[in-house]
């Protein structure tokens, strides 16, 4: 599987954000957006995933079952942590397994983000780091080749930013794609960069 952008142009609000940008990433491999608050992280990982039609240019996701849309082998995990507060700890994991239908995975999910002892507290009860693991737990719980992740160490600590790492270095080593914005330094094992000029008034 290969994730292809080509000449990709994008605009907020009449603003072009993103300007000819070409890449080609394959399975098994990270890429790191970087970049200033308002360089255009948030925009092109929405393009991506393909919550946003570009200006110009295209996204392609190569070699991948053509039965499913290319939004069916993609996990988005926003700025959102996307939990329901009344549910359980598992039962959201249950929920993400069932809705996105990948292959469910809970109790590895639960133990990759260290939250087995958490299981059957109602997330509502959580710390923002916990809800935040809880988000990012999704991952696991249901499969999907091509990781879409936006500022996933907002609320982490140390020892939680070392699982997402260790999650991560594992979803690719299994042949699987990652694109991560991030604003801190991440020592992924297989990891490219890809750093986005300033701009003003973007997320």
């Amino acid at each position: 599987m290969q994730l292809v952008a080509e000449n990709l142009v994008l605009s907020r609000g009449g603003r072009i954000i993103v300007d000819g940008l070409s890449f080609r990433l394959s399975g098994g491999s990270a890429l790191l957006l970087t970049g200033a608050n308002g360089s255009g992280k948030t925009t092109l990982l929405r393009a991506l995933a393909g919550f946003l039609r570009p200006t110009s240019g295209f996204v392609r996701l190569r070699n991948a079952d053509e039965a499913r849309e290319p939004g069916e082998h993609m996990h988005f995990v926003g700025h959102l942590d996307g939990i329901k507060s009344h549910l359980t700890v598992q039962e959201n994991l249950g929920f993400w397994a069932a809705y996105l239908d990948g292959g469910s995975d809970v109790a590895a999910a639960l133990d990759a983000f260290a939250l087995t002892g958490l299981a059957d507290i109602p997330a509502g009860y959580l710390s923002a780091g916990q809800k935040r693991r809880l988000a990012l737990a999704r991952l696991k719980a249901a499969k999907r080749s091509v990781w879409l992740l936006d500022e996933p160490t907002v609320s982490l600590d140390a020892a939680s930013v070392a699982l997402l790492i260790a999650a991560i270095d594992a979803h690719v080593a299994e042949g699987g794609l990652a694109v991560v914005a991030t604003h801190i330094p991440m020592a992924l094992t297989r990891a490219q960069e890809i750093r986005l000029g300033p701009s003003e008034g973007a997320a």
